[in-house]
């Protein structure tokens, strides 16, 4: 055997494979970015993870209640009709404490209307003296739906007299509205005129005593950054040209000023402002649904603002009344104007309720 000679002469179990060497050295580059991978996988889960207990810490804060679903009156034909709008119930209630439960009269109904498609919100207040029928009590006043029975039987008056699938609520009290928009910073609301000025004024005293606030008068009209105090006393402004109409679209004006002063502010002040909020807020919401939705929440966009009956003519029985006139008609404009229906024809449930009006009242068409 030469000294020099050919590789084919030396053992395979002995010869230095170049190749085997360059494949190992490949693996191993593949399993240091493989791990790298893994970690960021990890840490990137982590911070998901720690954003939803934030999250979920800070919804879990709400005063929270399960409702039986089949006590809410929902037909299965207006669930499937309804099932691309999402309704939630917005009750303010006249609780001068935390309890917001039934024995509170629900001074304030709006019902939010969520399009999931084109994520356009429709806000709708119904006006709390409304003659409808209440399951157990007869007809009368849907303000007093919430203190029969709180908010399982308010839903269940809603869906049964206006034909709708409504399954959740929120519940706040004068406190908590004038504690958030406090939180806010104000809100600019237009104070239309020296009768609107008037009234708004008397209101704040009261509305000072019952928050706990200091009271501070509005001395313009005009443009003005309402305090907390102040914009729920404008609010409650019941007596100038319009009555409890103009009542009700003050509020929806507080609530859209409110949703658009919130989308301009920080983290840090999202998060003071949930912190003062929340503990005083009661729903059946759960925290897991609200999380869901918060990823499309910037997207949503308030396009109306309705308020119902469109057609009422008051009446003394025992007490005034606002009676729709009538029911079936009123139902049928608002399917439309809400859920784009124009054929809507109502419930056959709905003509019951609206012929026992007319009977009680002599009101038709």
């Amino acid at each position: 055997m030469g000294k020099h000679s050919s590789e084919e002469d030396i053992p395979k179990a002995l010869r230095k494979d170049k190749g085997a060497k360059k494949g190992k050295k490949k693996g191993k580059g593949l399993k240091v970015f493989g791990t790298t991978v893994l970690i960021l996988l990890v840490i990137f889960v982590a911070i998901i993870g720690a954003i939803y207990w934030y999250i979920n810490d800070k919804l879990g804060k709400m005063q929270q209640i399960n409702i039986n679903q089949d006590e809410l009156g929902i037909s299965k034909e207006v669930s499937e009709n309804l099932s691309g709008y999402r309704n939630i119930a917005i009750f303010g209630v006249d609780s001068r404490d935390d309890n917001l439960d039934k024995g509170n009269r629900s001074d304030c109904i709006i019902i939010a209307s969520l399009n999931n498609s084109t994520k356009e919100v429709k806000l709708v207040s119904v006006y709390r003296d409304t003659f409808v029928q209440i399951e157990g009590h007869g007809l009368d006043k849907i303000t007093h739906a919430y203190s029969y029975g709180s908010a399982p039987l308010a839903l269940n008056t809603l869906n049964t007299n206006l034909d709708l699938n409504i399954q959740e609520f929120v519940t706040v009290n004068f406190d908590s509205v004038a504690e958030a928009v406090d939180q806010l910073g104000g809100v600019t609301i237009n104070i239309e005129s020296q009768d609107e000025l008037k009234y708004l004024n008397s209101y704040i005293d009261e509305t000072a005593r019952v928050t706990g606030k200091s009271a501070e008068k509005v001395k313009s009209t005009g443009n003005q950054t309402l305090n907390g105090v102040q914009a729920v006393a404008y609010s409650r402004i019941r007596y100038t040209s319009g009555g409890d109409y103009k009542r009700t679209e003050r509020m929806r004006t507080v609530i859209e000023a409110m949703v658009n002063k919130l989308k301009t502010k920080s983290i840090g002040e999202i998060n003071s402002f949930l912190d003062a909020i929340l503990p005083k807020v009661y729903t059946n919401i759960r925290s897991s649904d609200i999380f869901a939705l918060l990823p499309s929440l910037a997207s949503f966009k308030i396009t109306e603002s309705i308020g119902w009956p469109y057609e009422t003519k008051g009446i003394t029985l025992d007490r005034w009344y606002g009676v729709p006139v009538t029911l079936e008609s009123n139902v049928k404009k608002l399917h439309e104007d809400m859920f784009g229906d124009a054929n809507y024809t109502p419930s056959a449930a709905v003509q019951e309720i609206s012929d026992k009006i007319v009977t009680k009242t002599g009101y038709s068409d």
